[in-house]
């Protein structure tokens, strides 16, 4: 179709395949507890439909087991990046992998899972894009559970564009409310490249705070490896149904995706004097 400039075209968001199953609340505590998926919903009591969703991913499940009989061994495919974290995760949670990655002709890596109901999940990624990722960090970097010095903190603010005070006590006062920070440490110089702050109640709430990577050591997995150690201590020390947030440009949405954060309506105030 053409683009007349037809205000009445439709505009698309995404598409939810509708699988018939056997058991609405099994099907999404298996795609929550095994697969991963954060969100869900159901309709019902007991529900006779329901749906689980990951960052731009949705399924439906409507209840209806003849049907469910039926199709087993359809299949999904599910394109994504760091597929290997993905691979990871659904080994360490004992999902019933059939097929382990392999690199296809057609340039992508994938591997397949087989989910309660017996559908075939198809999960891909851009080979070249996996073997770039898995290169690792510069051999000199370390992630540290530590936080940042005054001088390396005002060096990193000052290093990606940001003006932080000149003021020690301030940043002092920055860097003593986190509950939790690690820094991205060269071990040639013995000094952070990046860093990565955690605030919160330490009870239902946390607030991913200064994410900072030097601009010369960007795209090379260090701030992946910050927030890794920051998700696994989350996933570690906060309640059940704790909120963690954050506060990001447009660019960097999917960069933290990766780690279960989505995009959600906020407002923000500065306080001017």
């Amino acid at each position: 179709m053409e683009n007349g400039g037809n205000l009445s075209e439709p505009i698309f968001s995404h598409v939810e395949p509708v699988l018939p199953v056997h058991d609405i609340t099994a099907t999404i505590a298996y795609w929550q507890d095994v697969l991963g998926f954060p969100s869900k919903w159901t309709w019902g009591d007991p529900p006779v439909h329901g749906g689980i969703s990951w960052q731009k991913v949705f399924v439906q499940f409507t209840l209806n087991p003849e049907r469910a009989t039926a199709s087993k061994g359809n299949s999904i495919w599910i394109r994504l990046k760091h597929i290997d974290f993905l691979y990871d995760l659904h080994t360490k949670n004992s999902a019933d992998i059939v097929s382990p990655p392999e690199d296809k002709p057609w340039g992508m890596t994938e591997y397949v899972v087989r989910e309660i109901n017996g559908y075939y999940l198809h999960f891909a990624g851009v080979t070249a894009e996996r073997k770039a990722s898995a290169q690792g960090l510069p051999q000199t970097i370390q992630i540290i559970s530590r936080k940042p010095s005054v001088n390396e903190y005002r060096s990193l603010a000052t290093s990606v564009g940001w003006s932080p005070s000149n003021d020690d006590a301030v940043i002092e006062a920055v860097l003593a409310a986190p509950l939790f920070a690690v820094v991205a440490e060269d071990t040639s110089i013995h000094e952070a490249v990046g860093c990565a702050l955690l605030l919160g109640d330490n009870a239902t709430f946390y607030y991913v705070k200064d994410v900072m990577v030097q601009p010369k050591l960007q795209r090379n997995g260090v701030g992946t490896a910050m927030m890794r150690v920051i998700s696994d201590w989350l996933q570690t020390n906060a309640a059940n149904n704790a909120l963690a947030a954050l506060i990001s440009g447009e660019t960097l949405e999917t960069f933290y995706q990766r780690f279960g954060f989505a995009p959600a309506f906020s407002m923000v105030r500065y306080i001017h004097r």
